[in-house]
C-alpha cells in the first residue's frame, strides 16, 4: 500500500468576481427588466460557477481515473475572473506535518476547501487515502439546530464512526471543550469560542487519518491556542496527517517539518519549514508591506482611526533608512481619524524576526498612556531608548484600537526596519548576531563563597 496521503496534481480553481447590477433611468427600463429578471438572475447565477470550456481545463477528479481535457475557449480572457489556485501539484506523505502559508487572498483557504470537498476543482484532481477532518471555518461541519451532543455524533457517522467509537471519545472531547454544561444545548445558542472550541475538540479526537486546520484557532484565547497546538503536536506524533495553515510563523516552524509557500494561487516554495519561512519573510512580505496601505486587503477593524504610513526616525527626528543598535530609535506611524477629537485611543506594535518570531509588542497603554481628543491626521511616535537589537532585518506590526474595538490591523504587517552594527557593549562585542537577536546588557560582580 502507498505512504502517500494527499497526491494533488494541477489542481485549479476558476472564480468569477462579482457582476455590477444594470440601473435604468426610465419607468419603461426598469419595468422590463422586472418581467425579464427569473432569466436575468438564471443567468447570472449560471455564469458565477459555469466558466465554458476555458482552455486547458479538466474535469475535477477524486480518485484514481484520469481528468478529461477540454478543449480551448476564450473563457481565460475575461476580465472578471481570478484564479483562487493554478496549476497546484503536491505530495504529502502519511504522517507528515505541513504548513501552508502565504499572504491574505494567496489560495491557502480555498486550497483546503478543495481538499476537504466543501469546493468543486475547476480542473485537476486530487487523491486522498484516508479519512478527512477538517476545521476550516467557525461551525463548518455542524448542524445549528443540533446539540452539541448530537453533532459530535453527526461528525463521527460522517467520518464513518460506529457509535461505540465515538462513545469510547465523548468524554475527552466534551473535558478538552470545556463546555459540559452546554453539551446538550443547540449549538446556534454557543459562542463563538464555545463553538471553536467544541469543533476542534471533535476534529482533533475523532481519529481521522487526516486533518486540515485552517487560521480559525486565532479567534480562540491565547491559552486555548495554546491546548490546540499541543494537541496537534499530539496528532502528529500518532502517525497522523495534518495539513496547518496559520499566519502564526512560530507555531508552523515549531510544529510543522515542510511548508509550501503559496502566492498568487500558486507554489513558489515546497521545502523544509525553515526554508519556505525564509522565502516568506524576505520574498513576499516585503512585497506585501511596500504596498500602498490604502490598497491592502489584509486589514480588519471599524476604521475610526486608519494607519497610513509607518517610518523610523533617529534621535534627532530625521527620517532615516536603517536603525542602529544601541541607539535611540524613533517608530512614526501616519494615521488618520473619520473625526476630530477621536478619545480612548490605544496604539500599538511588535517587531518580528526573520522566521516570523514575535520577539516583542509595545502599545501606549502598557506604559500608562492613553490618547484622547486626537486631531483628525497626525502620527504617533514611540521613542526606544537604546534599540536593543541584533543586526539584521525586522518585520514591524501595527495595530489602533479605539475604546474597546479595534479600530485597524493591517495583518502582514505595516513595514521593516532595517537594524545596523554598532557598538553596543560599548566594549567592540557584537553579540550572537541574527541567532540571538535581542541584545541584553547588564552589570557582573563575583561574590566569594
Amino acid at each position: 500500500m502507498s505512504d502517500t496521503a494527499i497526491k494533488v496534481e494541477n489542481l485549479s480553481k476558476l472564480y468569477r468576481i462579482g457582476m455590477r447590477e444594470k440601473r435604468h433611468d426610465t419607468f419603461s427600463g426598469a419595468f422590463t427588466a422586472w418581467l425579464k429578471s427569473p432569466w436575468t438572475n438564471y443567468r447570472r447565477l449560471h455564469k458565477l460557477t459555469h466558466f465554458g470550456d476555458s482552455p486547458g481545463l479538466q474535469s475535477p477528479v477524486f480518485g484514481q481515473h484520469a481528468p478529461v481535457t477540454r478543449p480551448h475557449s476564450s473563457a481565460s480572457e475575461e476580465t472578471d475572473l481570478i484564479w483562487a489556485l493554478k496549476g497546484v501539484c503536491f505530495e504529502i506523505k502519511q504522517g507528515e506535518v505541513l504548513g501552508i502559508i502565504g499572504r491574505n487572498g494567496a489560495g491557502k483557504s480555498t486550497l483546503l476547501k478543495v481538499l476537504s470537498r466543501i469546493t468543486e476543482p475547476t480542473s485537476g484532481r486530487a487523491i486522498i487515502q484516508g479519512r478527512i477532518a477538517s476545521l476550516l471555518e467557525v461551525g463548518t461541519g455542524f448542524h445549528p439546530e443540533l446539540t452539541g451532543r448530537e453533532n459530535i455524533y453527526l461528525n463521527g457517522t460522517i467520518l464513518g464512526m460506529t457509535r461505540v467509537e465515538v462513545d469510547m471519545k465523548f468524554d475527552e472531547i466534551v473535558d478538552f471543550a470545556e463546555i459540559e454544561k452546554f453539551i446538550d444545548t443547540p449549538v446556534k445558542h454557543y459562542s463563538t469560542g464555545m463553538y471553536v472550541r467544541l469543533a476542534f475538540a471533535v476534529a482533533a479526537h475523532l481519529e481521522p487519518e487526516i486533518l486540515l486546520v485552517d487560521e480559525v484557532l486565532a479567534v480562540g484565547d491565547a491559552s486555548f491556542q495554546k491546548k490546540c497546538l499541543g494537541k496537534m503536536g499530539d496528532v502528529a506524533t500518532e502517525g497522523r496527517t495534518v495539513l496547518f495553515v496559520s499566519h502564526n510563523m512560530a507555531a508552523v516552524e515549531g510544529l510543522c517539518s515542510r511548508g509550501l509557500l503559496i502566492d498568487s494561487g500558486k507554489i513558489i516554495k515546497d521545502d523544509v519549514i525553515t526554508k519556505v519561512l525564509e522565502e516568506y519573510s524576505q520574498r513576499v512580505l516585503p512585497a506585501i508591506t511596500t504596498m500602498p496601505l490604502d490598497s491592502r486587503s489584509d486589514r480588519s477593524g471599524t476604521g475610526a482611526v486608519r494607519l497610513t504610513g509607518f517610518r523610523i526616525l533617529d534621535a534627532e527626528g530625521r527620517n532615516t533608512a536603517a536603525l542602529r543598535s544601541g541607539h535611540d530609535a524613533v517608530f512614526a506611524f501616519d494615521y488618520e481619524a473619520t473625526e476630530n477629537n477621536t478619545r480612548s485611543v490605544d496604539v500599538g506594535f511588535g517587531l518580528y524576526s526573520v522566521t516570523g518570531q514575535l520577539l516583542f509588542v509595545l502599545y501606549s497603554s502598557y506604559v500608562g498612556q492613553e490618547f484622547n481628543a486626537i486631531p483628525r491626521r497626525g502620527t504617533f511616535k514611540c521613542k526606544i531608548p537604546q534599540l536593543p537589537l541584533s543586526p539584521g532585518m525586522y518585520r514591524v506590526g501595527a495595530r489602533v484600537t479605539v475604546g474597546s474595538e479595534e479600530a485597524d490591523w493591517p495583518r502582514d504587517g505595516i513595514g521593516y526596519v532595517n537594524v545596523e552594527t554598532a557598538d553596543f557593549y560599548r566594549t567592540g562585542k557584537v553579540g550572537f548576531g541574527n541567532n540571538c537577536p535581542l541584545l541584553v546588557s547588564g552589570r557582573w560582580v563575583i561574590n566569594e563563597l
